[in-house]
């Protein structure tokens, strides 16, 4: 995959992680900052207030980013030889579920908000 589609799909996954656990683990969050690779070269710089188990999860979806086969990815849920583990997919899958309807919300409220 590009190193332009590399920093999306990371920058991504990082948004709907952070939206899931504003909502679901306010109390539990730390800030941190990481510098992401790929192919050997920095890339990207991402600062993030995640707790435990969603900066877990976070890191487990980048590292299946780094070592994505694909020249041209598909979207995971198509892809013919999947290397998320069952379980974890299921997880980011109910994540991105949320935090989509959530995103999307928040663009509508910004529509017809008047102030």
């Amino acid at each position: 995959m590009s190193e332009e589609k590399f920093i999306s799909d990371t920058q991504t996954v990082l948004k709907f992680i952070q939206t899931y656990c504003d909502c679901k683990h306010a109390q539990k969050k730390t800030k941190e900052s990481l510098q992401i690779a790929y192919k050997n070269k920095n890339l990207l710089h991402v600062n993030f207030e995640l707790c435990s188990t969603c900066k877990e999860t976070f890191l487990y979806s980048v590292a299946r980013l780094q070592e994505c086969p694909h020249e041209e990815k598909p979207r995971c849920r198509n892809c013919p030889n999947p290397c998320y583990e069952r379980s974890r997919w299921k997880e980011l899958a109910k994540i991105m579920r949320f935090s989509g309807i959530k995103l999307g919300l928040i663009k509508l409220k910004k529509v017809f908000s008047f102030d």
